[in-house]
């Protein structure tokens, strides 16, 4: 996984070029937005266990067989499963909106994640719908506009971070898609 300052060394050292221009300009946006992203992730984490069974409680609501027999929240261990795995997939979102960068969420979490589900027999279109629903309950964590719990948020615009976080769960819902 590399952060925004070692991608930028990274990219610097690659070109035998120093730290400067543009790499010095989107660090300088990095360090701006550092409250913000902290509180993002704080917000995110604080509240993972609601955001996770909300979903999931959606996702079922929108297709009650999932809990009948034969459905694949059915029994105590397999809906125990289905809340894990939100609550994993979750926590590498949060990660990535930590670091500004990707590819630990790929790298630990989506990387064969759509194999494994198809093998366990999964539906990819109420893994993709549980992901959907945490997003729209994160974003609106970030933003300060959530139902669930109002925490102090650092003032202004949080757009970028929300953003962001926006592509990380679009990341998710496409992998298991």
């Amino acid at each position: 996984m590399l952060d925004a300052f070692s991608r930028v060394v990274v990219s610097s050292d690659s070109k035998a070029a120093y730290v400067g221009g543009s790499s010095l300009a989107s660090l300088k946006s990095f360090i701006a937005d550092g409250n913000k992203r902290l509180d993002a992730v704080n917000a995110v984490a604080s509240t993972a266990s609601c955001v996770v069974s909300d979903a999931v409680s959606g996702m079922i609501c929108e297709n009650p067989g999932l809990i009948s027999p034969g459905g694949n929240c059915y029994t105590n261990r397999r809906m125990a499963a289905c809340l894990r795995d939100g609550e994993i997939i979750l926590r590498y979102v949060s990660y990535a909106i930590l670091a500004g960068d990707s590819s630990v969420l790929e790298d630990r979490c989506l990387n064969g994640l759509k194999e494994t589900y198809v093998a366990l027999g999964v539906p990819a279109s109420s893994t993709g719908r549980a992901v959907a629903l945490m997003k729209g309950s994160a974003l609106a964590l970030i933003e300060g506009k959530a139902p669930l719990r109002k925490l102090a948020v650092s003032s202004g615009d949080c757009s970028s971070v929300v953003t962001e976080a926006a592509s990380y769960f679009d990341k998710v819902i496409s992998a298991v898609g």
